[in-house]
């Protein structure tokens, strides 16, 4: 009770915060965009306390931060969307309804989340075969081939795979995680073949991905969240040091051997010697963002359409320029507060399962906001993924919802407050 409470004080505050949002939009320029912003803040708000009262009825001990968390990012992007283009506004909009009902299909697993990691092997197969699909009958956007066209949307597997990765690796590493800790009883060396061979399997997996699809983003996501989930369950640095030795081998590999991997980071290392051409994105988003300052030039009143795809990947570059460093560094906190609860969880956690898992989907959340955000800067290669609960992409929305439902799960067991 104390905590749906809770929970549904921060929804209003969520509420107001994007009601604001859209009114500033509707009072600069009277029509669809802010109409449909303010649209989009009532539908979040109306929906999540639904939700609320029915966790509450159902004595469901959820984490009262995740959902009024994600309400405030994803109301975020809600209005830069509909600042930026209100077409990509309104289809989120969809898409925001589509993952909300995720959301809560997700929380109605319950306990029974667990009977997910029998299946380790048919999750690991579908999630090849999505992989693999985009590979055939996929086609390119931004530079990667990992999108499926179905006449009425573009479908991304990978979002979805990488659920399936952590929900694998739990149930893994749990049933191996005796030798992988031992070592073989040996403190510098690897265990039995059996239990290393999914390193190296999880290696060609990223580069399969790297190759194929030429998606540097997702391959970098899906090899960090794999050592991330091994190093919580076995604290041994010498994986670590190992994975990273090998991802580091197979992306210079890739540099010498794939033109778009090495496009990108030549891009990233010179971005000026392509001004006009390759580099021409990253330079508009570095100006964006020093233009911006530390308070911003105010929503609707910047110049993020010099951006290209300034709504996928560079959204976070038009939030800086338009709410300022303070509006992007209080973005980042929001991400640090879901990655924290996330791993508050996994540390309360009842069982190994649990424990792994929860450390495995915020991990996830936290490696892509901050490869995508390094990007943005130019802190790493740009890799084209999307900034979770803001940029446009229904794929990845739905997926990301899905992931707070399991967290949301998890914690009912973590009982943390």
């Amino acid at each position: 009770m104390q905590k749906r409470s809770r929970e549904r004080k921060l929804l209003l505050a969520a509420f107001l915060y994007t009601l604001t949002g859209g009114i500033i939009l509707y009072l600069d320029d009277p029509g669809l965009p802010g109409l449909g912003a303010i649209s989009a803040a009532c539908v979040m708000f109306a929906g999540f306390v639904v939700f609320s009262f029915t966790w509450q009825n159902r004595n469901a001990g959820f984490d009262p931060y995740i959902v009024p968390v994600i309400n405030v990012l994803a109301g975020t992007g809600i209005i830069f969307l509909f600042r930026l283009e209100p077409a990509y506004g309104y289809r989120q909009l969809a898409w925001l309804v589509i993952s909300m009902a995720a959301l809560y299909c997700t929380t109605l697993l319950g306990q029974r989340y667990r009977w997910l990691g029998e299946y380790k092997y048919l999750l690991a197969l579908g999630g090849i075969i999505a992989l693999l699909l985009p590979v055939f009958v996929g086609v390119e956007m931004g530079g990667a081939k990992s999108w499926l066209d179905l006449r009425l949307f573009h479908w991304q597997p990978s979002e979805f795979v990488k659920l399936l990765l952590v929900l694998f690796l739990g149930s893994y590493l749990v049933e191996n995680r005796v030798p992988w800790r031992s070592g073989g009883g040996r403190a510098y060396f690897l265990p039995g073949a059996q239990a290393w061979g999914p390193l190296l399997g999880m290696w060609l997996t990223a580069l399969l991905v790297l190759v194929f699809q030429k998606d540097l983003g997702t391959a970098l996501i899906y090899f960090a969240t794999f050592l991330a989930m091994v190093y919580v369950a076995t604290a041994r640095w010498l994986y670590i040091f190992g994975g990273v030795f090998l991802f580091i081998a197979g992306a210079t590999a890739a540099f010498f051997t794939v033109g778009h991997v090495h496009t990108r980071v030549a891009i990233w290392l010179n971005p000026w010697a392509e001004a006009q051409g390759a580099g021409y994105q990253i330079i508009q988003s570095l100006y964006a963002i020093k233009a911006g300052g530390l308070f911003g030039a105010g929503l609707g009143n910047g110049f993020p359409g010099f951006i290209p795809a300034v709504h996928t990947d560079f959204i976070f570059a038009a939030i800086c320029e338009e709410i300022g460093l303070l509006g992007g560094i209080a973005v980042l906190l929001l991400f640090i507060i879901l990655v924290y609860r996330g791993f508050k969880i996994a540390l309360a956690a009842r069982d190994d399962f649990a424990q792994i898992t929860a450390a495995g989907f915020s991990a996830l959340l936290g490696l892509q906001v901050f490869i995508i955000i390094a990007g943005v800067t130019k802190l790493l290669p740009m890799t084209g993924i999307t900034l979770p609960y803001i940029s446009y992409g229904g794929s990845s929305l739905v997926a990301n919802f899905i992931l707070a439902g399991m967290l949301l799960n998890i914690s009912a067991e973590a009982d943390i407050i």
